[in-house]
């Protein structure tokens, strides 16, 4: 299989876990390790590390064991730090900006955020599993949208149309261009004159290669 992945799943509920771990072999995927609590997760990719094989993508829980409140991003986090070359999906049930900010307040590659209900659409889930893991983003719509209200408020994306806010809103979910047309229902060359003014108004350069497309989203973080 082409974009084959090796997995590792943190999840306390084991019907979960079990359920994400069939879902992705059943679709050729590699899942390595399944835990349930981020003590496990870190000391299980610490002992990949050792072994010279790392896991290409992390999927977990954004709350875990003991206190189930942020154990799982702050594992996140620390992985994204001590490994970058790693993909980190989370996932969770309810919107938590705080979290989701953190998250990506670092580097932009391979990093996602999705609600857990988004892994009732199996393909969709899968993809941004792999996305992920191949250095892309992954953002749930209502994240994203959430994110960008706030932004609004602070007034970084104020120059931009409403259809250039509508396409910077797909590009955070980790839309190629072309997914983007078929969405709108427009040409991909309408798109890439959409996403050219975006990224001329948020002052991203050439220079910035393929990462403008996260940087874009990422903009407001930092304001």
């Amino acid at each position: 299989m082409e974009n084959r992945v090796r997995v590792v799943i943190a999840e306390d509920s084991v019907l979960l876990r079990e359920g994400l771990t069939r879902l992705l072999t059943d679709l050729g995927h590699d899942v390595v390790a399944g835990v349930g609590d981020a003590e496990a997760l870190l000391k299980t990719v610490a002992e990949f590390g050792a072994e010279q094989a790392l896991p290409d993508v992390v999927v977990a829980d954004v709350r875990m064991p003991p206190t189930h409140t942020d154990e799982g991003v702050r594992a996140a986090v620390r992985l994204r730090r001590e490994y970058p070359g790693i993909g980190v999906l989370v996932l969770s049930q309810y919107v938590e900006e705080q979290y989701a900010t953190e998250l990506l307040a670092g580097s932009s590659r391979g990093v996602g955020y999705l609600l857990k209900d988004r892994v009732a659409e199996v393909r969709e889930f899968v993809d941004a599993v792999v996305r992920v893991a191949g250095g892309g983003t992954a953002l749930d719509p209502e994240v994203v949208a959430q994110l960008l209200g706030r932004s609004r408020k602070q007034d970084v994306l104020a120059g931009l149309t409403p259809r250039e806010r509508e396409v910077l809103g797909l590009m955070a979910e980790g839309r190629t261009n072309s997914a983007i047309a078929r969405q709108l229902v427009v040409s991909d060359g309408a798109v890439e004159k959409h996403v050219s003014n975006i990224f001329l108004k948020l002052g991203l350069s050439p220079s910035d290669g393929d990462h403008r497309r996260v940087l874009a989203v990422l903009t407001y973080l930092n304001s």
